[in-house]
């Protein structure tokens, strides 16, 4: 026998007959049984390796179309001079996709913008109180919130936000014009806008404050004709529209006008639920169009106003800056409720949009529909024409001159124009209205003066032209004749 016969027939006992296995020696069958689990273990490591990779790459298929992004981020964060943040480039990169849309209500807000559009439609938050947009890449103002310090200020629908404290906006998104303008109540910010008629730019300096949760104001007097104001569509707007509806009903409400000059707009479910209290069940209260021409109607349904519905005489009152919501709310109460429409033209403003919640708290709110009147018309950058078009005074949208100027005789200038149209309005006789400050002028702002109490020094700067703006903002609310005529129409 050789070497390796003789080790066998050492480790190896032949079977007794009747006998099936064979006896191995105990220490290298322990050996044998750690070489196969070891093997064993190994050989399912490396195939579960190779199979999770197998399933990443069927779960998340390759995507082509971001090669090219996945190259610029690497030359960008490889190649810069300067360390980049990642956050920052990813961010930038989803602000480009959504500016490339060319929507001016699609937007991309970090998780700090995030906050402060949830604040402006749920909560009460600090700044100038006006609605505005990116059109065209300028900032345009939509509306100032009512008895905001932009609508005391003298700020219009449609005007174009320049600079804002000295620098441009000129290609700032909504979102952010919206950060520079905004700031602590009690502090001031300068805006430089340009308004169509008005041959120059002007400032106009605002004092920041809190700008409330409240939307819905009233007041009814003897006559028992209710004057209801809706500032903005927030998320308990028809809740206080609700309630304050409710109460002028106990005191007799026998008429009522619904007031959305200068509303902004706001939530959709907002403006369907109001409709709901004007519009009978079942009918349409507005239409959404999507991406592929579908069309689905939202219908009235008084359940969700505890069964409300006004039943006295009413009207509706909207104007340049009435968008959005207010829109939705003004079509769907004609249309479908057979209310009448006094004022202007409204901004014209057709698209739904939504905002998506990002895991790390920024928003992408995004365009995803038109919506349409009860009729199946698309309003958007043509606005509603009312029934009754009535336009206010002149003086009602003139420049509210600054109070920090001196203007006196011998100057002239569209400043000089709107302190004689003021004075004019409230009976003062200032001669030809032709901008330019003549004695007659400085004759009116003694009188003026004389009359208020005020130091008679012909001059128009500081207390003398805060009161004449108080003054004339007090006079034409005391003879608006768009709300006279709408009053009048429900008698």
């Amino acid at each position: 026998m050789d070497q390796n016969q003789q080790q066998d027939e050492n480790n190896i006992k032949k079977q007794k007959p009747g006998h099936g296995y064979i006896k191995i020696k105990t220490f290298p069958f322990i050996m044998l049984l750690f070489a196969f689990v070891f093997v064993t273990a190994l050989v399912t490591t490396i195939v579960m390796s190779l199979g999770d990779d197998k399933q990443v790459k069927v779960s998340i298929p390759e995507r082509k179309e971001f090669t090219k992004l996945y190259e610029a981020y690497d030359e960008i964060t490889k190649n810069f001079y300067q360390d980049t943040k990642s956050t920052n480039l990813v961010d930038g990169a989803i602000t480009g996709m959504i500016n490339s849309l060319d929507d001016p209500y699609s937007t991309f807000m970090s998780q700090k913008e995030s906050a402060d559009f949830n604040d402006s439609i749920s909560s009460s938050f600090e700044g100038v109180g006006a609605e505005i947009q990116e059109q065209d890449g300028n900032i345009m103002v939509v509306s100032p919130i009512k008895n905001s310090p932009a609508e005391k200020a003298g700020i219009k629908p449609k005007d174009i936000i320049l600079k804002v404290d000295g620098k441009s906006v000129k290609g700032d998104t909504a979102t952010e014009a919206t950060k520079k303008i905004r700031g602590e109540k009690g502090t001031k910010v300068t805006l430089t806008i340009q308004r169509a008629g008005v041959d120059k730019p002007f400032d106009v300096a605002i004092t920041r404050a809190e700008i409330p949760i409240e939307t819905v104001y009233k007041e009814m007097g003897d006559d028992k004709l209710a004057h209801v104001t809706i500032s903005t569509f927030s998320e308990k707007t028809s809740d206080e529209l609700l309630k304050a509806l409710k109460e002028l009903d106990k005191d007799g409400m026998k008429g009522l006008v619904l007031d959305l000059r200068g509303n902004p707009g706001g939530l959709l479910d907002q403006a369907v639920n109001i409709a709901s209290m004007f519009v009978p069940d079942g009918k349409v209260v507005v239409q959404e169009e999507n991406k592929v021409g579908e069309k689905s109607a939202i219908t009235a349904d008084s359940s969700v106003n505890d069964g409300y519905k006004v039943k006295v005489p009413t009207t509706i009152l909207v104007d340049n800056g009435s968008a959005s919501a207010s829109e939705i709310l003004a079509a769907a109460a004609r249309e479908s409720g057979d209310i009448e429409i006094v004022g202007t033209k409204s901004f014209g403003k057709g698209t739904v949009q939504t905002a998506k919640t990002m895991e790390d708290g920024s928003t992408i709110k995004l365009t995803v529909a038109k919506w349409l009147t009860p009729n199946g018309t698309w309003i958007n950058k043509k606005g509603i024409t009312p029934d009754k078009v009535i336009s206010m005074p002149d003086y009602a949208t003139a420049t509210i001159p600054s109070d920090s100027k001196k203007y006196t005789i011998n100057d002239f200038g569209d400043d000089v124009l709107t302190i004689e149209k003021l004075l004019k309005a409230l009976d003062y006789n200032v001669g030809d209205v032709d901008g330019l400050y003549t004695t007659d002028t400085a004759y009116a702002v003694q009188r003026f003066q004389r009359d208020n109490n005020l130091e008679e020094t012909g001059v128009m700067t500081g207390k003398t032209t805060d009161t004449l703006v108080e003054l004339v903002q007090k006079h034409l609310k005391e003879n608006d004749p768009q709300l006279n005529a709408a009053m009048n129409m429900v008698k």
